[in-house]
């Protein structure tokens, strides 16, 4: 990334509203940080996310620098009063960053943290890069993993393909093995769609009973909104304008749309 942005986290009124007597308000809230932006190594054929880049005003695939990295954390910590400060790692798909990122992340956290406050991770993935490596950091930094399955061989492999079209089943299983072997925590986030739909025991059994999750997380796939009617007229014009640039352009990537699949 070429340039970094940093937004200082200020006190809420209402938390220092009652400054003297009466009930304090803790300063507590969540953020979702996604380091790779929408950047995947999956191509899922439902998947809602993959064309917002065309939104940003800046080159494809930033990744997040050091720099930000470390100001987030600060910020983060700083913005908050309460005891548990909890940090969302998704994407895109987090894992993309690499393992010494997320070193990185932890170095920083204790870096930042202040007496008495507990700090803790999860990780939401599709699963594709979990190795030993990664089980072992995972399992020694406390990190909850979510691991995105849509059911059995069959299910999973209907929409959750790579980029070249190929199944990723096997490799998610791997992944999830290797969480398993190193005493990981995991859940699994299901995208409930027009083919698993049909199939929830099957489904179900799966992931509690094989696949071995503590919980189960289920999301539905939804019909299209078309995101021109819903957006800002800003961006609803930068979208209606990239959109109107030949294929090869810079700025003009494939769209991918949110839909009910089948």
């Amino acid at each position: 990334m070429k340039h970094s942005t940093t937004v200082p986290v200020k006190a809420l009124p209402s938390a220092e509203k009652y400054a003297g007597n009466g009930p304090q308000y803790q300063r507590r809230f969540h953020v979702m940080a996604k380091p790779t932006g929408s950047a995947c190594n999956l191509d899922c054929t439902y998947c809602f996310y993959l064309h917002k880049e065309e939104l940003l005003q800046q080159e494809a695939h930033c990744n997040m620098s050091d720099e930000v990295l470390e100001n987030f954390i600060r910020q983060y910590i700083d913005g908050q009063d309460g005891e548990q400060i909890v940090f969302s790692w998704q994407g895109g798909e987090p894992t993309l960053m690499g393992l010494e990122f997320f070193h990185k992340v932890v170095k920083f956290q204790k870096m930042y943290q202040k007496p008495g406050q507990k700090i803790e991770n999860d990780l939401q993935t599709n699963g594709i890069l979990l190795n030993d490596r990664w089980a072992e950091f995972l399992k020694e930094h406390r990190f909850l993993v979510g691991l995105s399955i849509d059911g059995p061989r069959e299910l999973h492999d209907r929409y959750r393909l790579t980029r070249s079209g190929k199944p990723t089943f096997d490799k998610v299983m791997a992944g999830a093995d290797a969480l398993k072997r190193h005493g990981v925590p995991f859940n699994a986030l299901v995208t409930v769609n027009r083919t698993n739909a049909r199939f929830p025991l099957e489904v179900y059994r799966f992931v509690t009973r094989e696949l071995g999750a503590t919980y189960v997380q289920y999301n539905p796939c939804v019909e299209p909104v078309d995101f021109t009617r819903t957006a800002p007229p800003l961006l609803a014009r930068r979208y209606h304008s990239r959109r109107r640039q030949p294929p090869g352009s810079p700025g003009r990537s494939r769209r991918h749309r949110h839909r009910l699949v089948g």
